[in-house]
């Protein structure tokens, strides 16, 4: 059974982030690897933004998950999907592949998190059920690797943004 793979990386505007994650002008066909894109990127497998990524921000915000106001958008295939059309199959709803951008309020959240908080916001984090997380160093690697990605991503004045490949 495969599984659904997350990309969080950073990016300008939503142009960059498109040429970066699908390819030149959103061509799929031509696209590289974001590693062969130069973007500052993390593989987070598992992690959907919406679900995963979301408790991690309402932890360490400090708030229920139910609470949180706001989410990742959507841009690319612009939506909204064709829904009981027939999609043709040069289209970009048919590669599998989608870009969100993360919410720059997340962004800040995640790279404002003090150390100390941490491990406490890594404890809570490891225990959803979402995520089968190794063992609790795990869940704070990666605590520690999103925290690092929205430092430089606002350090460069730039958004993330989270390819998901089926």
């Amino acid at each position: 059974m495969m599984g659904v793979l997350y990309d969080y990386f950073h990016a300008t505007d939503h142009t960059t982030a498109v040429n970066q994650a699908i390819g030149p002008d959103g061509d799929w066909l031509r696209g590289t690897s974001l590693e062969e894109a130069g973007a500052d990127w993390i593989d987070a497998k598992g992690f959907d933004p919406n679900v995963v990524l979301a408790q991690l921000v309402a932890y360490a915000e400090g708030v229920q998950f139910r609470d949180q106001q706001d989410s990742p958008e959507l841009f690319w295939p612009e939506p909204p999907y064709p829904q009981g059309e027939s999609v043709e199959p040069d289209s970009p709803w048919e590669t599998g592949r989608v870009l969100e951008q993360i919410p720059d309020r997340w962004r800040d959240v995640l790279a404002d998190l003090p150390e100390d908080a941490v491990p406490m916001v890594a404890a809570h984090w490891y225990e959803i059920e979402e995520i089968d997380f190794a063992d609790y160093l795990d869940a704070k690697d990666m605590v520690d690797t999103f925290k690092s990605l929205a430092s430089r991503a606002r350090t460069a004045g730039a958004h993330l943004y989270c390819r998901c490949c089926l």
